[in-house]
Formats: structure tokens, C-alpha cells, sequence
């Protein structure tokens, strides 16, 4: 089974090392099955852009769809209202050290939407809105089990208070609920996840149901990962929106989780050799290039920091065990294996978790028929 499809290619012999490789025939393949799918759903999608902070991938994403996307930082709204983008959702709970670049963000929007799950949020937000003379979409932040953010969605009096704010004030709207379904990650098979996924969607409706009995419509409920979403098989309300990210590129950790296969992981990071002995090799992708994810050791305990494959991307059985800050250890079975690894040697390494590999580099080389053709920039700072 190969990591990739790409041939040796000199582009790749050649390319400054270590460097993020996007099989592009993948990406677009992943694309256009999540888009089939929620189209099944009958749902919108609003894809959550932290995974690549590419507006060119985000384009690709967002063709056929209503337009709005998901974003974890404010640099990456900047970036992708600059781009064109003018519906988003900054799905991090905001604080009052975020009021002023969220109002002027939201100026150059036609609309931004933001959640919180504190009911004291409301009210300075509102006067930060009033002063910029602009409107902002609230979203009330619901735990559904993951435990991270957001309140529990059986609190119903707490959540009532944060409605109550929201709604107090005419430069804010209660535009919805959101909730973030994380838990789903350990979930070992399908139907694990199908499970939680549903709890998701029932809680949230429950949660909005109780709020319209109290006076409070609820337009939109947002719901979403990819491993829940690519876990559910019926339709759904068409008030549900969803936020899918990892899809686009997925991940030796969705592979070993079963969410998708490694025939579809589309991101590598190309490295050398640049140091070889008997029981080991080392290269020039360390904790900057790969990340510090250590996979899935529940699924796969010698996951590491990533799977190693050749240059044609056919995996090699090895991994890379260890990470310093510019060098990834990769030990070896035995010392026969030290003559396969001269130095300058080119492999590829099938990231763990693409979200962060991502994260650290400042662009994409996009290949396609095994050869770069291009280069796209990503979004970077917070």
C-alpha cells in the first residue's frame, strides 16, 4: 500500500529539505467526497480552514457551498478576508483582550460570528460592538462530553443566563449553538463514533429546543469533526451546520483510527538522511517539521512521530522514534538495513496529525503526476 502516489521525480531529489509535500489528486479527492456526503446529509458545511490556513484549499473546499468558513485564529481571519472571505465563524471562546481586532475584523466582513459559554462575555462585547458600529453573530458554546469548552449541555439555567446576555443587547445576536465533539478521537470503531456523533446532534437539539420554548430562537446549530462527521449516515435537520477540517488532508492518526485510509492521506513532509549507523538512521525533520503528535499508541503502539515511506511514498516499516528539534531518529531493524540509508538519502514521512504538522511550515508544494507544480502559502500567527 503506497503513502502516495508520486513518483520519483527530480523536483523531489532536489527540493531544500525538510518541506511539506500536497498530493493535490488526494486533497481534491477528499474534497469532493466530504461535499457528496453532506450533501446527503443534508446539511451546510463550514469548513473549519485551521487544518491547511490555505485560502487556495479553502477555495477548492468551499466551491459548491454556501461560503462561510470556520477559523481558529484572528490572523486567519485577516488573512482570508483579505482572500475574499466574507462569512466566518471564529469558533475560540472570546476574551476581552480579543474585543478590538474582532471589531475590526468584523468591518471587513460582511458577517463574523463568535461563541462564548460565560455569561458575563455579553455585555462588554456588546459596548466593544456598539463603539466599532458593528453587529456581531453570537454563538452559545455547548459540552456535549468532550470536556474542554463550552457548558454542559444539560446546565439549563447557566445557559439561559448566557442567552439572556446575549440578547440584551441590539449590536449582538443569538445566532446559534455550537458544540465541539473531541471525545470522538478515541473512539476505536465506527460505531463508536456513529454513537457519539448522535448524542452531538441530540443534545444540541435538545438544548435548543428548550431555549425556543423560553423565548430564544435558534437559527443554527453547529456541530462537527471529522471523525463524527464522516460517521453519520442519515440526514439531518437543515438548521445543522458542520465544520469538518481534517478531511481535506487527514492523517496517519485517522488512518490507524479507521476514519479513512492511508491512500487517502494527502500531506508528507519530504527529508534527508543526514546521519547513519548501524541501528539507527537520522534526518532533518525533527519537532519543527513533523510536530511532537505521537499518534495513536492506543491504535498503534509504534506509531511514533510518524510513518516513514521511501521517495515513491511505499512504506518501509520504519518510524521515526524520536524528535529533537531539527533531527528525527529512525532506528533500524538491524545493521543490513545501514547500506538502504546513504546520506542525502530522500524519504517521506506520513505526519501523524496534519492539523500541526501543517502548523509549522510556511507553505505547501503541491504535487501532481510526481512532479511540484506549485507552491501555496498558508496563514500564519495568531
Amino acid at each position: 500500500m503506497k503513502l502516495t502516489d508520486v513518483a520519483t521525480s527530480a523536483d523531489l531529489l532536489t527540493t531544500p529539505t525538510p518541506a511539506l509535500l500536497l498530493d493535490r489528486a488526494r486533497l481534491e479527492r477528499n474534497i469532493a467526497r466530504m461535499s457528496a456526503h453532506v450533501a446527503r446529509l443534508g446539511v451546510r458545511l463550514r469548513p473549519h480552514i485551521k487544518t491547511h490556513k490555505c485560502p487556495t484549499i479553502a477555495r477548492l473546499q468551499t466551491a459548491g457551498q454556501f461560503g462561510g468558513i470556520t477559523i481558529s485564529t484572528l490572523a486567519e481571519g485577516f488573512a482570508f478576508a483579505a482572500a475574499g472571505f466574507d462569512d466566518l465563524l471564529y469558533a475560540v471562546p472570546i476574551e476581552p483582550g480579543k474585543f478590538e481586532r474582532v471589531c475590526r475584523l468584523a468591518r471587513q466582513v460582511r458577517r463574523l460570528a463568535v461563541i462564548t459559554d460565560d455569561p458575563a462575555i455579553p455585555p462588554g462585547l456588546a459596548a466593544a460592538a456598539q463603539e466599532a458600529g458593528i453587529h456581531l453573530d453570537v454563538l452559545i458554546e455547548i459540552d456535549c462530553g468532550d470536556g474542554r469548552t463550552g457548558l454542559p449541555w444539560d446546565a439549563t439555567d447557566r445557559i439561559g443566563d448566557v442567552a439572556r446576555a446575549i440578547a440584551a443587547s441590539a449590536s449582538l445576536a443569538l445566532a446559534g449553538l455550537l458544540t465541539h465533539a473531541g471525545h470522538a478521537y478515541a473512539a476505536r470503531t465506527t460505531d463508536e463514533r456513529q454513537t457519539i456523533a448522535r448524542l452531538e446532534c441530540d443534545r444540541l437539539r435538545q438544548v435548543a429546543d428548550e431555549l425556543e420554548r423560553k423565548g430564544f430562537p435558534i437559527a443554527c446549530i453547529s456541530i462537527g469533526s471529522t471523525p463524527t462527521i464522516t460517521a453519520l449516515d442519515t440526514p439531518l435537520p437543515p438548521k445543522v451546520e458542520v465544520r469538518p477540517g481534517n478531511y481535506v488532508f487527514f492523517d496517519a492518526f485517522q488512518a490507524q483510527c479507521g476514519v479513512c485510509t492511508f491512500d487517502d492521506c494527502a500531506l508528507t513532509v519530504l527529508t534527508a538522511v543526514v546521519h547513519r549507523s548501524d541501528d539507527r538512521i537520522v534526518v532533518d525533520a525533527g519537532a519543527i517539521a513533523l510536530s511532537k503528535d505521537i499518534g495513536a499508541p492506543d491504535f498503534f503502539p509504534r506509531s511514533g512521530y510518524g510513518l516513514v515511506g521511501d521517495l515513491e511514498g511505499c512504506p518501509l516499516g520504519l518510524r521515526v522514534a524520536a524528535v529533537s528539534q531539527e533531527h528525527g531518529k529512525i532506528p533500524l531493524p538491524d545493521a543490513t538495513w545501514r547500506s538502504r540509508f546513504p546520506v542525502g538519502t530522500r524519504l517521506r514521512i506520513a505526519v501523524n496529525h496534519s492539523c500541526l504538522t501543517a502548523a509549522q511550515h510556511a507553505d505547501y508544494l503541491v504535487v501532481t503526476d510526481g512532479r511540484i507544480h506549485d507552491r501555496w502559502p498558508m496563514a500564519r500567527g495568531w
